[in-house]
């Protein structure tokens, strides 16, 4: 099967399945809410384990908007208690995350989108963050998205299901299901962000049933 049939294979499942593709802004604009996002995304419920807990981050330490606003908040509180969060492992990596985006230079949401966009910093980012135990690709496309990329899949259990259901013998490859999903999105007249968000969306509120 050609990259080209496995497109039209997508393309008619997002069309059988009525999904229609918006775009619409995501992420944060606030980088202690992004650093926890990620660090807590892992096989968790998002929309009942993840998201209400980076509200609450938002709400009780508003100044963490910057990276120093942000340790200097976890230097002073507990951001255990900040989250309500205790597992120790994801309160880890929240440190490394912290610890990388401070070596890369970057203090707010913005130097992030640019660092990521960068040709030389970009890579060099990302090689650190995939140094972080628990950090995988997906993960760090997924802090991407948290900064406003549009051009970015984070590929998780939802995405690869819509490809399994579509047809795609390699679904559970991450590379060639992100590159699948954005050739499919410019097929389709649409931002990889915006077919990336339908398809979540239509899976997670399924699995939810």
């Amino acid at each position: 099967m050609t990259p080209s049939d496995e497109v039209r294979l997508l393309l008619d499942h997002v069309r059988v399945t009525g999904l229609k593709p918006e775009e619409s802004a995501r992420g944060w604009h606030h980088i202690g809410a992004i650093i926890c996002d990620a660090a807590l995304q892992r096989q968790a419920r998002y929309k009942t384990h993840v998201r209400p807990r980076v509200v609450r981050l938002i709400e009780r330490w508003p100044d963490a908007d910057t990276l120093s606003g942000f340790t200097r908040r976890m230097s002073s509180e507990s951001i255990s208690d900040a989250l309500d969060w205790r597992g120790p492992q994801k309160l880890a990596i929240i440190n490394k995350l912290t610890g990388a985006f401070d070596a890369a230079g970057i203090e707010t949401v913005a130097d992030l989108a640019n660092t990521l966009a960068n040709e030389q910093r970009g890579p060099e980012l990302r090689r650190a963050l995939r140094r972080i135990a628990y950090v995988g690709p997906k993960t760090v496309d997924y802090i991407a998205v948290l900064a406003g990329s549009v051009e970015h899949v984070a590929v998780d259990m939802h995405i690869k299901g819509f490809a399994r259901e579509a047809g795609i013998s390699h679904w559970n490859d991450y590379s060639r299901v992100s590159q699948l999903v954005k050739d499919t999105a410019e097929a389709g007249g649409w931002s990889t962000g915006a077919l990336d968000a339908a398809v979540w969306s239509y899976m997670s509120e399924r699995a939810a049933i």
